[in-house]
């Protein structure tokens, strides 16, 4: 598609002489000035802040599409996406989903299980680190009946990302008290059912696994292989086969399937 100056322009007229926008109008008006950019399906924004769960601050999706994208979303499996991840490690600029998920991710049970749903052919986010400890993602989407973004789209984005990052942290910025109210309130939930910290701290703690089984598995569930674990992690892929190994005769369990399960299940 060509870029759509006028639509452009308007969108970006809204924030002038404005000091301050919620977030639905800053949602609203980032959508727009994408949308005269290039096509796709969706927008989805979370904000990061270390293992937390993300703060979804605009999307457009319908109320069925918002439960699988949003909601199931941040009950666990945030802790598995490559673009949280990337976050994680405080990465900016604009990046394709593709090419930051690991070897066997599109093969991986995460996929299968959940990614799946979704129904996406390509995800598109700008990463912005915002304050301190935290990042936002702002996510365009495509599914898979519009397929991927061109190598000329992708470059367009590219071009954007600086005013993007510029807009984000003036409208976006002072999270930090979302973060910690949640926080709050997670804490006294989770003191209320009997339990004691971070679920994804705690899960493989609470069933026994090493500090290095407890990097393996999770590794595995993000769909790295062993190959690329053993890289990762600096040792051998025979080593990183028995610790697997290992880790499901401790747990009982003869699958990636049964992981998972075990893993999405202390987020319960």
């Amino acid at each position: 598609m060509s870029i759509d100056l006028e639509a452009l322009f308007g969108a970006f007229n809204t924030t002038i002489g404005r000091p301050k926008m919620t977030d639905a109008e800053f949602g609203e008006t980032f959508r727009q000035m994408m949308a005269a950019l290039v096509r796709f399906d969706y927008v989805v924004v979370f904000a990061y802040r270390g293992k937390e769960r993300p703060i979804d601050l605009y999307s457009t999706f319908d109320p069925d599409e918002h439960i699988v994208f949003v909601t199931l979303y941040q009950a666990g499996p945030y802790l598995l996406d490559p673009f949280y991840h990337s976050a994680h490690e405080r990465r900016e600029g604009v990046l394709r989903m593709r090419e930051l998920a690991p070897d066997r991710f599109f093969s991986s049970e995460y996929y299968r299980t959940y990614y799946v749903q979704t129904g996406l052919a390509e995800e598109v986010g700008f990463f912005v680190n915002a304050d301190k400890e935290m990042t936002i993602v702002l996510s365009l989407m495509r599914r898979e009946k519009t397929g991927v973004f061109l190598p000329a789209e992708f470059m367009t984005l590219k071009k954007v990302e600086p005013l993007v990052a510029r807009m984000v942290k003036h409208y976006w910025s002072g999270l930090a008290p979302r973060f910690d109210a949640q926080l709050a309130a997670g804490s006294r939930s989770r003191r209320q059912r009997g339990q004691k910290g971070n679920p994804a701290d705690a899960v493989w703690r609470d069933l026994n696994l090493t500090s290095r089984e407890t990097s393996i598995v999770e590794l595995v569930l993000q769909g790295h292989s062993s190959e690329s674990i053993g890289l990762k992690l600096s040792i051998s892929t025979g080593t990183v086969k028995v610790h697997r190994r290992n880790v499901y005769r401790k747990l009982g369990i003869t699958s990636q399937t049964q992981l998972l399960f075990l893993y999405l299940k202390s987020f319960q």
